[in-house]
């Protein structure tokens, strides 16, 4: 968890130098790891030779094709050829529509202003609740260590694309579902028909 997950009150993050905002693009693939694993920052490589942000500097996080919000941070470190954002905001189960700005390549300028309004866009981080996620899997071994062996190599090598994980709120587990890369799965082959 960042800093700023548990904040309720507004998105607008300009603070410090607001004519200081830049807009990154993930890389093409990207979004699928950032949504199904959490992250606390998100590094990239800064193309030599062009402006580049400073430590501190507010960052909207987009995707392409068509431009949509995913993310909010800020800037943490600027390397030789290297760009860490530590993320404020996450949006990428639901991001926001970003029509009004051109991406001129992995790392641009935005105005403050267009900052706002998609930080704005975004509205108030939800909040925070307890959610119960299980994985269960029969697994046939000797022993209880060897089961657990068993189970960890199961995770590791079927991974998110094809272990449904359960999710239910603290409270109201028959509200369980299953999710499979980061999205709501049925699990009932009789429904399948």
């Amino acid at each position: 968890m960042t800093a700023t997950d548990h904040r309720t009150g507004g998105t607008t993050d300009v603070g410090g130098r607001a004519e200081s905002a830049w807009a990154v693009l993930l890389p093409a693939g990207r979004l699928n790891a950032e949504r199904l694993v959490h992250h606390d920052t998100l590094e990239l490589p800064a193309p030599a030779g062009q402006p580049r942000p400073r430590t501190g500097d507010p960052v909207a996080v987009l995707v392409d094709e068509p431009p949509r919000l995913v993310a909010l941070g800020r800037v943490a470190r600027v390397g030789e050829g290297t760009l860490v954002v530590t993320y404020t905001r996450r949006a990428f189960d639901e991001p926001a529509p970003a029509d009004q700005v051109r991406i001129a390549g992995p790392v641009s300028p935005l105005d403050a202003g267009v900052y706002r309004e998609l930080a704005d866009r975004l509205g108030p981080p939800p909040l925070r609740r307890t959610w119960l996620v299980s994985l269960d899997l029969p697994i046939e071994a000797d022993s209880r260590a060897e089961a657990v062996r068993l189970f960890w190599s199961y995770v590791q090598e079927l991974g998110p694309a094809e272990l449904p994980a359960f999710v239910s709120p603290s409270g109201d587990e028959l509200a369980m579902q299953a999710f499979v890369l980061g999205v709501e799965a049925n699990q009932d082959p009789e429904e399948d028909d």
